[in-house]
């Protein structure tokens, strides 16, 4: 109540005046009381008046949505006016800062690498990120307010939805069919739920890929182990000639070695997974690399193929030593053992435009069918698994030269065409490689400066 007072001594002044002069003027009419009346009368109109203005300037103001500042009046409706406008601007710049924050929150919730949909309580869509959108092929804009069982329509998902039992997460097919999902359904508010998905596609093939490559190492380790398991058994128990008993203690070494080489291969794995990147300062020269492999591809050759070394005079290479032999090695003694006698193999350095280098295995081997190439460096992936064993090989040595590739910031590559033989391209980066002065190599190996 603190402003009526003030409004109602306003008043009575505005009277006390009109009625002062009126009673002047009525004085000089000879009725000084009913002039004083009626003056007194008049200014509480006019004050009225004035305070309506007043009042109606402000509701004017309110009306049009509060733009720009209030009337600037004196008095209550002045004071009035300010105070509506300070809670307004108060309010706006509270509005603002909440907006902020969930500018913030959903930008948050953007940069998730998980799907999040908000749900209604009749399962329209509320928001959605665009992880979310994409995983169930939905349009972030266009889709909201739509119920979701109408745009997402996985039966294992619907049934999800509907079974209100979100204790556990249910993993359903995206409807591209290209990747898993996990959804998650949680329940908040007041019948309100939040969907989060995530693609657990490549966690599956993972855990595929670990699935086979255990079964693939009992089962590689568990051959050898039952022939040598039997030729023991039958080395004790029975009387062998000695024809009978070198041909099992041949085939007992044959075996032995065959363990050995897949123990030594995942051994190379597992360091290659487990250590740093090789240095860039490193350098090795790429001539003396390349002749080295070419040595042992001749004793593994044994005369039955022809094998030629071209180029790396001129390069060095920043990396491991043990790492690029194990490579390249494996490139050149897989094309022997692919590669009828007669044939031949051709080991090549050449450089590349771009300032990287390939290292090149060429062959005139039985060739690869084009559907098996994408898969060829996977563990134990055989194209032949019969053929594979007969050459001796563990399945895992393309594995190790992928990732020796990788390791050094390149990649491998297969050209093949089935009866005209293959290419294995091993492409290092520019920052791997550099040019020197060319080099000659000796009978024994030795790299002497030209």
């Amino acid at each position: 109540m603190t402003w009526f007072l003030p409004r109602a001594l306003w008043l009575l002044a505005a009277m006390a005046a009109g009625a002062f002069i009126g009673w002047l003027i009525g004085a000089l009419l000879d009725a000084p009381a009913l002039a004083g009346a009626l003056g007194a009368a008049v200014a509480l109109v006019l004050a009225m008046a004035l305070e309506a203005l007043r009042s109606h300037r402000l509701m004017f103001w309110l009306r049009a949505g509060t733009q720009g500042s209030a009337p600037r009046d004196t008095g209550f409706w002045g004071e009035l006016g300010y105070r509506i406008e300070r809670a307004l601007r108060g309010r706006d710049v509270q509005l603002e800062a909440e907006r902020n924050k969930l500018a913030q929150f959903l930008s948050a919730i953007e940069a998730s690498p998980n799907g999040v949909l908000l749900l209604d309580g009749n399962d329209q869509i509320e928001w959605c990120n665009s992880v979310a959108a994409e995983h169930f092929g939905l349009d972030p804009v266009r889709d909201l307010r739509q119920r979701v069982t109408n745009l997402v329509r996985s039966p294992a998902f619907v049934a999800h939805l509907q079974s209100r039992a979100y204790d556990e997460a249910v993993q359903v097919q995206s409807p591209s069919g290209r990747s898993k999902l996990s959804v998650l359904v949680r329940p908040y508010g007041d019948g309100l739920r939040l969907v989060l998905t995530q693609d657990i596609t490549e966690r599956e093939r993972a855990d595929a890929m670990r699935r086979d490559f255990v079964a693939n190492v009992s089962h590689e380790i568990r051959t050898p182990l039952t022939v040598l398991s039997g030729f023991v058994e039958t080395l004790t128990e029975l009387q062998l000639s000695e024809a009978e008993r070198h041909r099992a203690l041949h085939l007992m070494a044959q075996q032995t070695t065959r363990m050995h080489a897949l123990v030594a291969d995942l051994l190379t794995l597992a360091q290659l997974e487990g250590s740093p990147r090789p240095a860039l300062d490193q350098w090795l020269g790429a001539a003396a690399l390349l002749h080295r492999v070419h040595a042992d591809a001749l004793a593994l050759s044994a005369g039955r193929h022809t094998l030629h070394l071209v180029g790396g005079e001129d390069a060095e290479i920043a990396g491991n030593e043990h790492e690029m032999l194990s490579a390249v090695g494996n490139l050149v003694s897989n094309a022997i053992r692919y590669t009828p006698d007669g044939g031949h193999v051709t080991l090549r350095w050449s450089w590349r435009d771009t300032g990287g280098a390939d290292i090149s295995v060429v062959d005139s081997g039985v060739g690869i069918e084009r559907q098996h190439l994408a898969r060829l460096t996977e563990r134990f992936y055989r194209v032949d698994s019969s053929r594979s064993r007969d050459t001796g090989g563990t399945g895992l040595g393309l594995a190790i030269v992928k990732h020796v590739a990788q390791r050094h910031g390149g990649e491998i590559t297969v050209d093949s065409e089935v009866g005209r033989g293959s290419t294995f391209r091993l492409t290092l980066p520019a920052a791997r490689v550099r040019r020197v002065a060319p080099a000659n190599i000796d009978s024994a190996g030795a790299l002497h400066a030209a």
